[in-house]
């Protein structure tokens, strides 16, 4: 038992070295970068394939459309 309390107060003020935390923070960092890098990017290629096609997604282009159209039938 004396053992087991010995380990247990070893682990309890064991701690890990501050450049292992450090190394922790800044990967933690940079896959947010990273990923919110990727977020914008596949932000804007949705935005520009929904403006490719306006009758449908999110983008909807509804008063250009019209508007074409009733060019479209005051030529023909």
């Amino acid at each position: 038992m004396i053992d087991v309390t010995t380990s247990h107060t070893v682990a309890l003020y064991t701690h890990l070295p501050a450049l292992i935390f450090a190394l922790l923070m800044s990967v933690a960092l940079l896959s947010g970068l990273l990923a919110g890098y990727a977020l914008v990017v596949a932000c804007t290629i949705y935005a520009v394939v929904d403006l490719d096609y306006p009758r449908s997604g999110w983008i909807r282009l509804d008063v250009a459309d019209n508007a074409l159209a009733k060019l479209r039938d005051s030529i023909r």
